[in-house]
């Protein structure tokens, strides 16, 4: 049932997101015509990730845009999951520059929820979603088919250039192979990745997800990168939405203390996709009922645009 007739597959979702009666069922088909047989890659991640009626919400955006003819890669993380273990057993997380320091312990936790825990949690979520309209999901990692290809990450200081931190079992991404991605698209799979990676000696590292996420946009040259995260997107100081950055924004609210944490290493993964081609790169709020479906098929402002210059 796959690539069903847009119009009516749009109006039945209207039943249950009536936003899109706002903005308009042709309207929606039009994005939908402009995005058919391209491919989006969806970072997953945050509260999303943690609220049940936003998972269900997430999954069901996902399997309609398949339906409709959009392929869609999602890359997830699980940041909130791997805390909770963490204290479960009595361990501290640790962040530098937005990063999450994981020694030995840490990443066997960091492995089990994101490449077990979670990624099962997701893939089922999707299949049901999507059962009536014959969409699947396969749960993969950064390390199957030797797919994303890392070093050791050294860290360097936003301050001082000249110091580098050692996060422990962080990976750098060298390459990515999209080989498996492709092959699973092709038989009409969503591919759902966990960001788990290895290096050329076959050690496992834990790999941002954002970083992976564009790196597989990149890649695949994908038509969008949305980055979803726990707020409406970039904020300035006074809280107010940016709806665009280019780099020497970006470098100023770096600067000025604006960007700061978990934001960083998003907003680098965003510029970094967008000046290496992929077409639109948001980061918008992953909090908002059905935000996936009216980012891509309203004309509201929804999140941060990142581009180029």
């Amino acid at each position: 049932m796959l690539n069903l007739a847009v119009t009516e597959l749009l109006s039945e979702v209207a039943e249950h997101v009536p936003e899109l009666k706002v903005f308009g069922i042709d309207a929606a088909a039009a994005h939908v015509s402009a995005l058919r047989d391209q491919t989006i890659v969806v970072k997953y991640g945050g509260n999303a990730m943690t609220d049940e009626a936003l998972q269900q919400q997430f999954a069901y955006d996902v399997a309609l845009l398949k339906a409709m003819g959009i392929s869609v890669v999602v890359v997830h993380g699980g940041g909130p999951q791997i805390d909770a273990m963490l204290q479960r057993v009595g361990k501290q997380g640790e962040f530098i520059q937005g990063m999450r320091v994981t020694d030995a312990e840490t990443m066997t936790i960091v492995e089990g929820v994101l490449a077990g825990n979670v990624q099962g949690q997701v893939v089922g979520l999707i299949n049901h979603a999507g059962h009536a309209y014959g969409v699947r999901a396969v749960g993969i990692s950064g390390r199957d088919g030797r797919m994303v290809k890392v070093k050791k990450l050294l860290l360097t200081d936003l301050k001082d250039a000249s110091i580098q931190h050692d996060i422990g079992q962080v990976g750098d991404v060298v390459s990515v192979d999209t080989a498996a991605v492709d092959a699973l698209l092709a038989a009409d799979f969503i591919p759902v990745i966990s960001p788990i990676s290895t290096d050329e000696n076959n050690v496992t590292y834990n790999v941002n997800a954002d970083v992976v996420a564009s790196e597989i946009a990149c890649a695949l040259k994908a038509a969008k990168l949305m980055l979803l995260t726990n707020i409406k997107g970039v904020l300035d100081k006074q809280g107010d939405l940016i709806v665009e950055l280019n780099p020497s924004s970006i470098q100023t609210l770096v600067d000025d203390g604006t960007l700061y944490g978990g934001m960083l290493p998003k907003i680098a993964s965003a510029l970094d996709a967008a000046q290496r081609g992929v077409a639109a790169v948001h980061i918008t709020d992953g909090r908002v009922a059905h935000g996936l479906l009216l980012a891509l098929l309203s004309n509201a402002a929804v999140g941060t645009q990142i581009t180029s210059e």
